[in-house]
């Protein structure tokens, strides 16, 4: 089972995966902190200061432009992938894969995890296309 969620945005696939892989820019949409630059085979803390926690990804493969895939901790796998649109901007593509079907939370899961998607790459185009910061606006 997985969940995929994707946007349209109007900036190139370079500008987006900079935001992604800069500690400089990441905290403008998603976690307010990186612990350094992605890079593939690393292990990277990212922190939600709102929350007062932090949890460590690890970088499993880059390509620079086109895709990041990384684990959460002991966990599912996800994918961002980076398209051309046919608008001159970029498809943000987010798989998370490996939902136990049998599990019975899974429609709870599943809802969650994309309502968690759907807010960051809302964030992120707010913060590509406008440069605004919606990343502390939903603190649950």
């Amino acid at each position: 089972m997985n969940n995929r969620t994707k946007i349209n945005i109007q900036k190139s696939a370079n500008e987006i995966y900079e935001a992604f892989v800069d500690p400089e820019k990441i905290g403008n949409f998603w976690f307010s902190a990186s612990s350094e630059r992605w890079g593939e085979g690393k292990t990277i803390t990212l922190r939600y200061d709102e929350y007062n926690a932090q949890g460590d990804i690890y970088i499993k493969e880059i390509h620079e432009n086109e895709k990041v895939v990384f684990e959460w901790a002991g966990s599912r796998p996800v994918t961002i992938n980076f398209f051309p649109a046919d608008n001159g901007g970029t498809i943000v593509e987010v798989i998370e894969e490996g939902f136990d079907r049998d599990d019975e939370h899974l429609i709870d899961l599943l809802l969650d995890n994309k309502e968690g998607w759907v807010y960051m790459l809302t964030c992120l185009k707010g913060y590509m296309e406008f440069g605004v910061s919606l990343r502390a606006a939903l603190v649950k």
